[in-house]
């Protein structure tokens, strides 16, 4: 029965990732006229998908703790290491890189960024591209190593 909680709730923060972050995120910036408003539903949409991924992760680290019997030591190991990485990648985005990212939009008079600031929140959106994506692989490889 754990083990079925267990892939339940990999699929759950598998499937919520690679769907804002694949097809609702580019849906909005390919619909919407107004690139600001894009990014901030985006924004909002990430955000609730970091606390989903803070919670997967706790209840995943909890379920491989509880079920030690059900599955080999090598295996939880490499488990509980993915679910690690992908939760470091989700706090490194969520309390790091956003935080920074929020204040060069409020900075920003009216809006609209000067060029410096067009520059470093580029950078940084690259960064948390980059951490995503690397969040996302992490995710397909929990979901293929569970049975």
């Amino acid at each position: 029965m754990l083990a079925r909680v267990r892939i339940l709730v990999a699929t759950l923060w598998a499937g919520s990732l690679w769907a804002i972050g694949f097809i609702v995120a580019p849906t909005l910036f390919g619909t919407l006229s107004d690139r600001v408003l894009a990014g901030n539903i985006a924004g909002s949409m990430f955000r609730a998908e970091a606390w989903l991924s803070i919670a997967c992760a706790l209840i995943l680290l909890a379920l491989l703790q509880w079920a030690p019997g059900a599955l080999e030591l090598k295996r939880r190991r490499l488990l509980g290491a993915l679910v690690l990485s992908m939760l470091v990648c989700a706090l490194l985005s969520h309390f790091g890189i956003s935080p920074l990212m929020a204040e060069l939009k409020a900075q920003a008079s009216s809006g609209i960024m000067d060029e410096a600031m067009r520059s470093r929140f580029g950078m940084l959106h690259g960064v948390s591209t980059v951490i995503f994506a690397v969040q996302s692989l992490l995710a397909g490889v929990l979901i293929w190593k569970q049975q």
